[in-house]
């Protein structure tokens, strides 16, 4: 705990101002430097046929690596994208690999499956489209990460 100069509230440990006056608290230097050791770099990235990055909903940023021949994404457990929302169904869609990327099918889902807006039960997904699952927009990225 540090306690600010300026009315004595104490504040948690790390904090850079104090919760009662706002005023900044004087932080030692050495406090606030980490040390982390380097992490061994991976001779080869890992291999992964495409990437789904969800832009929405309470997993907003997360990256789903697409290995396999069928993804699965929906909201049970054993999903290989899990999407623990109301609006996702249990089993919501599968992404099948395909020649030139990947297929997004929808498999009888409630509330649909949604590409670049439109509602749709199957159609191919290219780098840059938006796959939205409930309310998750996910965007559909290549192989190396490209959009389009």
């Amino acid at each position: 705990m540090s306690f600010c100069d300026q009315c004595g509230h104490e504040n948690s440990v790390g904090a850079r101002f104090c919760s009662s006056c706002g005023v900044t608290l004087i932080v030692n230097v050495d406090d606030r430097t980490q040390g982390f050791d380097p992490i061994a770099e991976s001779p080869e990235p890992p291999v992964t046929d495409g990437y789904l990055v969800s832009t929405s909903g309470h997993r907003s940023g997360a990256s789903f690596a697409l290995h396999g021949e069928v993804v699965t994404a929906g909201r049970h457990p054993d999903s290989d994208i899990f999407l623990d929302d109301i609006t996702v169904s249990r089993r919501h869609v599968e992404l099948r690999k395909s020649p030139k990327g990947h297929t997004v099918r929808d498999v009888g889902s409630l509330n649909g499956t949604y590409l670049n807006g439109d509602r749709i039960d199957e159609s191919p997904v290219g780098p840059g489209d938006e796959v939205q699952i409930g309310k998750f927009k996910l965007t559909y990225l290549g192989p190396n990460g490209e959009r389009a």
